[in-house]
């Protein structure tokens, strides 16, 4: 996480740290419980016409199978990612290049390490053309989910 932001360009607006590096775009918000940016999320998901098409609980997932794994440490205290496509900006995606497939659904990711941490949301960057469209959407609902919008 440190090397993310201390590559991308570090903007403040309150209490949100905004990191841009090449292949992710992360929010570390503290000023918001963890539940309440998953409600945000998925609220503003839900506003902008989308389908959440999966919820990935990784963090318990995570917790679930340490102990099978010879595991002890916990990674995350909470961790989801949540997926959803758009039928018009996916059309657009795959009428341009049928391998922007791979991109489908897609997802917002957030995750608190502790209880003191900030909570993280991003996503993936995506390459140019018409993924573009699909960044901005990913941007707009991360950015409306956390109040910034």
């Amino acid at each position: 996480m440190k090397h993310l932001i201390i590559a991308g360009a570090i903007l403040w607006s309150g209490s949100v740290h905004f990191a841009l590096a090449s292949d992710t775009v992360i929010y570390e918000v503290t000023d918001q419980s963890y539940d309440d940016v998953m409600f945000g999320l998925e609220n503003t998901i839900l506003d902008f016409g989308l389908v959440i098409s999966e919820h990935n609980h990784v963090g318990d997932m995570l917790e679930r199978t340490k102990a099978d794994l010879g595991a002890s440490e916990t990674i995350y205290s909470y961790a989801d990612v949540f997926g959803f496509c758009s039928a018009p900006l996916s059309r657009a995606a795959m009428l341009e290049d049928p391998m922007n497939i791979r991109f489908c659904p897609y997802n917002i990711y957030m995750y608190q390490i502790d209880e003191r941490s900030p909570v993280i949301i991003g996503y993936d960057a995506y390459p140019k053309g018409a993924l573009q469209d699909v960044q901005a959407l990913l941007d707009n609902i991360t950015r409306n989910a956390i109040g910034l919008d």
